[in-house]
């Protein structure tokens, strides 16, 4: 297989922006499909790459699905990924093994607030992206202005290389500024190509200023077309192309499309753009962690396929022949009948069936190569596996997965089903990393946690149509957290010598607010060895370390997991008989509480960026429902009569806002809204919750 004709692409957008309308149209005008049906028609039987039954009703994507298609002679794996921010683990995982991405951005919403978080997770796997103007036959629909919001918004050097010709109703074509040519698609679904250099009246001067901004942005990074820009010497398309690849390759660049994928225009030209500025799998930087003699370094690994096989497990599901795992190949060949080696656990197994994926359609392979993605059967492992063919052991970086921030409590209605039940949150929970399931030792209740209402709802809902099960669901509870808010040292020491075989422990030393150094966002506790002169044996460490994080699991005011920690020990004592590593646990565990006690302890609660879209006649309606619910307006914007506001609203306060939103708009607005971080809650708010939650905290002090 050639690599340079492969293209290892995801399509993300905020929800709604068309993206599986998209691939819809890619699927059919690539050959993979001969009808198109549409996201919202159940007639039809829903979109190819919305396969499963509730994506169909709901006419939301949730699963990311995997298919690939044949372009001009280039092979294109595409992962259709959901827009909405419950599933972003879905998005999170397509992208940390995708080589390049489109944007898709609707025409007369542009940049929202999901777009922003696709467009950060694009940056945290460092992944080269083109943007698509999406629904420009829409009223409002205004592609500069959309482009404009991407160097602003989000400070992409965004530029034109396709530009609309008409918009809303008039929308008939695209003009291509890098041949001058006006881009027309006909037959009964714009299969049909059709470029002309006859320019629609009216578009000359268009034409020429905006393919002056291509040229211009395409000059900062090449000296010679920098010389013919200053001169006004011609540049042809022949010269641009390769400098614009360089500079998207190089995330210095975004080149936009546009079109609408719905009334079949404008994809053509965009897959076009796929081939040409979008990485091939060898001219990414892919690395891994190599393990020899105990140590780890880290290594970049090579896109060919004599090299040893280094591929990533980055998504399960539970099809009708048992556990399907999507593998990206970053390294080597992987055939039928070879034996790999999970370098998690160690175990070996036998590929017994390879396939490429189609949506939900499967076609056997007999051998696979690297860059490629694929599907095995028959694996047992867990997302973020590496595998390998035992020659050596790699293990790629793991993928970020963001904390839940709501739970419920969850049981089966019929007693009988409880094993079903159990089989269905064990696979939830394998596929999904951000679907936690944890038992509740003091009221003996199952717990589900997820990152919205819509995401524990769907599973909900899942349950019951894979596994006939139907369930009792408590009300929706915050995931709150606690930490402490000022240094304060410990001393404690844990004695029990009274006849037979004692315990002694003592520990000593300071804990103190987490402070993030850069790129350790996520990092929310850090112990510090500073032992020294072993008044605490080396053997024992790990044991108070180990105490340490078992305090922080229930905090001291409502019995919620404790953050941003970091812990000193640098005091402490040891008896040569009773000393153990339970009893330097229970000693870490016990000068955890006592202190943080004392060190300023307050609760956390999950903040959520809202955004709400409506009527301009609506926007002081909209500003009074989220400020009720302790909301701070954070911005707002109008265009066409349309109105965004963005706030920053407690999850807590949350729980029926599409009830309320609905009546004081008469219907007319909608929002969405995602985690944005962990804050204070008020005074008066965290003395409320120290009351409900008082048995909580208590009951594991002790």
């Amino acid at each position: 297989m050639d690599l340079s004709k492969v293209r290892n692409i995801g399509i993300s957008a905020h929800i709604d922006s068309g993206k599986t309308t998209l691939t819809e149209r890619i699927l059919y005008y690539t050959g993979r499909i001969h009808k198109i049906v549409e996201v919202k028609d159940k007639s039809g039987g829903g979109a190819t790459m919305d396969f499963m039954e509730l994506e169909r009703e709901r006419g939301i994507t949730i699963q990311s699905a995997a298919t690939y298609v044949e372009w001009k002679g280039y092979h294109v794996n595409i992962i259709d990924t959901p827009g909405h921010v419950d599933f972003t683990v879905e998005v999170e995982r397509a992208l940390a093994v995708l080589d390049g991405a489109i944007l898709v951005l609707c025409g007369v919403a542009g940049v929202q607030s999901q777009s922003i978080t696709v467009d950060r997770q694009m940056r945290r796997y460092n992944v080269p992206r083109l943007a698509f103007v999406n629904k420009m036959d829409r009223a409002g629909a205004d592609a500069y202005r959309v482009t404009e919001q991407l160097r602003e918004k989000l400070h992409l050097n965004a530029v034109m290389v396709t530009i609309p010709i008409g918009e809303e109703d008039r929308h008939e074509g695209v003009i291509d500024l890098l041949t001058r040519e006006a881009v027309y698609f006909e037959g009964q679904a714009g299969e049909q190509v059709r470029r002309t250099k006859d320019l629609p009246d009216g578009y000359a001067d268009k034409v020429e200023e905006y393919r002056s901004k291509l040229v211009e942005a395409v000059a900062d990074f090449d000296d010679g077309i920098m010389e013919k820009f200053l001169e006004g010497e011609e540049v042809t398309a022949e010269e641009m192309i390769p400098v614009i690849r360089k500079a998207t390759l190089d995330l210095k660049l975004v080149p936009v499309y546009c079109g609408s994928a719905y009334k079949n225009k404008g994809v053509q030209p965009l897959l076009d753009g796929v081939a040409a500025f979008l990485p091939d799998p060898t001219e990414v930087e892919n690395k891994a962690f190599l393990r020899e003699d105990g140590k780890e370094t880290e290594v970049v690994l090579e896109c060919r396929d004599d090299k040893p096989l280094c591929a990533l497990a980055f998504k399960l599901e539970d099809g009708r022949y048992g556990q399907l795992t999507y593998l990206r190949v970053y390294q080597g060949m992987l055939r039928k009948g070879d034996f790999i080696y999970n370098t998690r656990d160690g175990k070996k197994t036998k590929v017994g069936r390879l396939v490429r994926m189609h949506a939900d359609k499967m076609e056997d392979i007999e051998e696979c190569h690297a860059g490629d993605i694929v599907a095995l059967f028959g694996i047992e492992c867990a997302a973020g596996d590496t595998f390998t063919n035992g020659e050596v052991i790699y293990s790629m970086r793991s993928m970020f997965v963001p904390e839940p921030v709501i739970y419920y409590a969850v049981q089966p209605k019929d007693k009988s089903a409880i094993a079903n039940f159990s089989k269905a949150l064990n696979r939830f929970a394998k596929e999904d990393p951000t679907f936690r399931v944890t038992r509740d030792e003091e009221s003996g209740e199952t717990i589900i946690a997820g990152m919205g209402e819509l995401h524990l709802e769907v599973y909900i809902e899942r349950m019951r149509r894979e596994y006939k099960v139907e369930t009792i669901v408590g009300e929706p509870q915050v995931a709150y957290r606690e930490t402490i808010t000022k240094e304060t040292p410990f001393d404690y020491t844990h004695k029990k010598q009274t006849g037979g075989a004692g315990q002694y422990a003592k520990v000593g030393g300071i804990i103190r607010p987490l402070q993030h150094e850069e790129g350790e966002e996520h990092v929310h506790y850090r112990f510090i060895d500073k032992i020294v002169g072993g008044i605490i044996p080396r053997e024992y460490i790990p044991s108070c370390d180990n105490g340490f994080q078992q305090a922080m699991e229930r905090g001291v005011l409502i019995g919620f997991p404790v953050t941003d920690v970091e812990v000193e020990l640098n005091d402490g004592g040891f008896h040569p008989v009773d000393s153990s590593d339970m009893a330097f646990q229970i000693a870490a565990r016990t000068a955890f509480k006592e202190a943080m006690k004392k060190a300023g302890p307050i609760v956390l609660e999950p903040l959520m960026r809202v955004s709400v879209e409506g009527p301009e006649e609506f926007q002081g309606a909209i500003q009074t429902t989220l400020i009720r619910r302790r909301g701070a307006i954070v911005g707002s914007e109008s265009h066409h009569g349309m109105v965004v506001v963005e706030a920053h609203v407690p999850l807590a306060e949350m729980f029926g806002y599409s009830t309320e939103l609905r009546s004081n708009t008469q219907g007319k607005a909608e929002y969405s809204m995602e985690f944005e971080k962990y804050a204070p809650v008020p005074k008066n708010v965290q003395e409320e919750l120290m009351k409900k939650y008082a048995d909580r905290a208590k009951e594991r002090v002790t």
